[in-house]
């Protein structure tokens, strides 16, 4: 049973919140609990995508970004999984150089410190040199860098459906076994 910290930052790409969220209640069984952290971005993010704050109605205990006191800013709270969805480049450069100040950059500098999975879905593109050297910085320290690109293979036919394709590899990541597409077989064999 795991205990997820989601992480949502201001990159655009509501869309992988959205349905890695929806996901997660979907495979309740695998997990004790979630939580949720949104700044100030991404609920401006998520309203101008998504055309609605949905995001206020999800059933996941939900901290701000200030809150230090919540339980997964220390090791001792044993959450095992954090994912930033999106993850954008400037906190993928705060976690890379251990900045904690937010609650996004201190979970995510507990999550390394204590050897657990830290799964960074960015979105931005290009990428600049800093950009790279930030990723192989946090993939050193044991992060996982998840870029959000779809795959085609499967041949999705809704948006929902191709941005499923970044969502289920980062839930696989994270350690939740779940029905996919898998390469070689038929649609609808899963």
């Amino acid at each position: 049973m795991h205990r997820i910290v989601v992480a949502v930052t201001g990159a655009s790409g509501s869309i992988y919140t959205k349905l890695l969220l929806e996901k997660l209640q979907l495979y309740d069984d695998q997990w004790e609990e979630v939580s949720l952290v949104m700044t100030d971005n991404a609920k401006t993010v998520w309203e101008t995508e998504l055309e609605n704050t949905s995001y206020t109605e999800l059933p996941f205990p939900q901290f701000d970004k200030r809150d230090f006191s919540a339980p997964f800013a220390s090791g001792s709270a044993r959450y095992d999984v954090m994912i930033v969805c999106p993850c954008s480049m400037g906190m993928l450069g705060r976690i890379a150089h251990g900045i904690s100040d937010d609650l996004i950059s201190r979970a995510a500098d507990v999550i390394l410190k204590e050897r657990r999975k830290l799964i960074c879905v960015l979105r931005d593109t290009p990428y600049n040199l800093i950009h790279i050297q930030n990723m192989k910085l946090v993939t050193e320290a044991g992060g996982v860098i998840c870029p959000a690109t779809p795959s085609f293979y499967s041949k999705p036919r809704t948006m929902e459906e191709l941005a499923s394709t970044v969502v289920d590899r980062v839930l696989e990541l994270s350690g939740i076994e779940l029905q996919t597409f898998r390469w070689g077989e038929e649609k609808g064999e899963q």
